[in-house]
């Protein structure tokens, strides 16, 4: 499973590159407000520091001023991939970028038939956001389990899914059982996946066994 980092926070992302866990980014046009910088300076600075994909929001919702946007956003770097919404002419744009060799990132994604939509038109990803779902008491992975049935009877779709909204350790964990391609998680998240209490635990048990033997 590929791990994406959710954040447009540039030290969140220098710092946890160093793990070696992160295959790529996802941002959106609010985390980068919140940053108070430029949105392609960002989005430059966040290619430049990592190596596999980050997708680049598009901000207007019509066919032709997404198209142009997500041609424009294409430019900054060879690894930009235009996130689109799952509408009408979103779709419409995925086909037209894919069509020309630009990765798209289809999001918004909350039922099985939109995904398989989103694989027709050839996004490279699709975005089930599954803690939306939870918080109005539907089953956000129980889409995931289903985009992943539908995918698997086509051998020719080569759409990921990339699992969204994640809010816990226990949603990535899930998940990864059921084989979905890749998750994006916050960067407290991804902090989280390396804790267990038994680790810590051991690792002082460990060091005070050593320093005992040590002062033999």
């Amino acid at each position: 499973m590929k791990f994406f980092l959710d954040t447009a926070d540039v030290s969140e992302i220098k710092d946890l590159v160093q793990t070696g866990m992160v295959n790529g980014v996802t941002t959106n046009p609010t985390l980068i407000m919140k940053s108070g910088r430029p949105f392609n300076t960002v989005i430059k600075e966040i290619c430049e520091l990592v190596a596999g994909p980050v997708s680049a929001e598009v901000i207007s919702t019509s066919y032709d001023d997404m198209l142009a946007e997500g041609k424009e956003l294409a430019k900054i770097a060879s690894n930009v991939v235009v996130k689109l919404p799952l509408t009408v002419d979103g779709l419409r744009v995925c086909k037209q970028l894919s069509g020309s060799g630009i990765p798209t990132n289809v999001t918004l994604c909350f039922s099985p038939l939109q995904a398989l939509l989103a694989a027709k038109a050839g996004a490279t990803f699709v975005s089930p956001f599954i803690g939306r779902l939870d918080d109005i008491s539907q089953d956000g992975l129980m889409l995931v389990h289903e985009i992943l049935t539908v995918f698997s009877q086509y051998s020719t779709l080569t759409t990921e899914v990339l699992v969204a909204s994640v809010r816990h350790p226990l949603h990535v964990l899930e998940a990864a059982k059921m084989g979905a391609h890749a998750v994006t998680l916050p960067p407290k998240v991804l902090r989280q996946l390396f804790d267990h209490p038994l680790t810590d635990i051991g690792l002082k048990q460990f060091l005070n066994d050593w320093q005992k033997a040590s002062n033999v």
